[in-house]
């Protein structure tokens, strides 16, 4: 989480965006990749953390199934990157805070 963290600062720093951060572990507890929301600096709407900490992930390790994998995110993903998450088949979340508005993992 600590990682997670930093990634989150790092990004509300660098884009001027909502500071949230994800980091993706592999089996052995390695990080295989990071993200930070970066929609505000790529003008997408799609570019949150998680959806960029997927994807990076995906390259990294050359597939699409992250079936080994933990996704560590500061905040509640929203249904949007409840979806990626389910759809990367990602088995474990880690997330730091509820999010009352958007959050799909319990809070809406």
């Amino acid at each position: 989480m600590h990682v997670a963290l930093e990634r989150a600062r790092f990004g509300a720093v660098a884009s001027g965006d909502v500071p949230v951060g994800a980091v993706i572990l592999n089996s052995k507890g390695e990080i295989v990749a990071m993200g930070n929301n970066q929609r505000e600096l790529l003008r997408d709407p799609i570019a949150h953390a998680e959806m960029v900490a997927i994807r990076a992930a995906a390259r990294s390790i050359g597939s699409w199934r992250l079936e080994e994998c933990t996704l560590v995110v500061t905040l509640e993903p929203c249904a949007m990157c409840a979806g990626a998450i389910m759809q990367s088949r990602i088995p474990r979340v880690v997330f730091g805070a509820w999010d009352e508005k958007a959050g799909a993992a319990g809070s809406v």
